[in-house]
């Protein structure tokens, strides 16, 4: 199939390499000239812009920073929409409020674009891995076209409604692993501080109704002190600002991702927002008087 990806970042790069090993044409184009290289080097087609590479490819997709950045390679001036031909398919698979994905899904909808939002999981090792975990909004159709390139990336590929409803699966899945983060953090600073081997905790933790794939893979890590970043805590801070923001919207209560929300908040404040999120254990740390190196 051939296919166009705009956004060549941490995700968007081991994502695009994998629809071209998969067999896919693909065409790309990057804000950063050098973010494309790695694309071009392995036979991706060089694009000037997104609205290139809608008029190259009848299906793109998009993987930035946040809703802004989505409305301009889909909504500006040389945006997707401006390149496009009638019926064509975009897929962002950004992780935005899902409002704003409904909002940017009408306006390509009213110049002739359908639009799925597809927001991932799984971090740069499942980038790179082709494992990630896709939630899709929009329409089944669509979707139906679009499933080969979402199975060149993913492993778990769920269609699951409307516009804006893989943004609600993806808010879920960050309510899930920010609370799990930090309270795996929690666990090993309190095992550590009481004079515990926290590695034999984790071990022990791991046999019993505590397992969870945070506790396994993310605990390790922070044992290890491996922080570097897979998927950076600005990121989940960005998240979790969108989670609060719709929970303010609906007239929800969310206090474990509130109180989370805040630790992510803090983590970027002091200097930590660059690291893997599971840096959290740093900030537990130093708020405990111990290194927090």
């Amino acid at each position: 199939m051939e296919v166009g990806f705009i956004g060549l970042g941490l995700m968007g790069r081991p994502m695009a390499l994998n629809l071209l090993k998969a067999g896919h044409q693909v065409h790309v184009w990057s804000r950063r000239r050098e973010s494309m290289q790695p694309l071009l080097e392995a036979g991706a087609g060089d694009c000037a812009s997104a609205a290139e590479v809608a008029r190259r490819a009848p299906v793109t997709i998009s993987m930035v920073a946040d809703a802004p950045d989505v409305e301009q390679v889909t909504l500006g001036p040389d945006g997707v929409a401006a390149g496009a031909k009638p019926g064509h398919i975009h897929i962002d698979m950004s992780t935005i409020a899902p409002a704003a994905a409904q909002k940017i899904a009408a306006a390509l909808a009213e110049r002739g674009v359908v639009a799925l939002d597809a927001p991932v999981s799984g971090g740069e090792v499942g980038a790179i891995a082709g494992s990630l975990t896709i939630m899709v909004g929009g329409d089944a159709a669509a979707f139906d076209t679009a499933r080969p390139l979402f199975e060149a990336m993913g492993k778990s590929v769920t269609l699951i409604g409307g516009a804006g409803a893989g943004q609600v699966a993806k808010a879920c899945n960050q309510i899930i692993t920010g609370v799990g983060v930090a309270a795996v953090a929690e666990a090993l600073n309190f095992a550590s501080k009481s004079g515990v081997d926290a590695g034999k905790v984790r071990e022990a933790l791991l046999g019993g109704f505590a397992y969870s794939r945070i506790l396994e893979n993310h605990g390790q890590r922070m044992l290890d002190r491996n922080f570097k970043p897979g998927f950076k805590a600005w990121m989940h801070q960005k998240d979790l600002r969108i989670v609060m923001e719709e929970a303010h919207r609906l007239g929800l209560a969310l206090p474990s991702a509130a109180a989370t929300a805040q630790m992510f908040n803090a983590m970027a404040g002091s200097g930590l927002g660059e690291e893997d999120s599971i840096a959290m254990l740093k900030l537990l740390e130093r708020m405990s008087g111990g290194v927090g190196a």
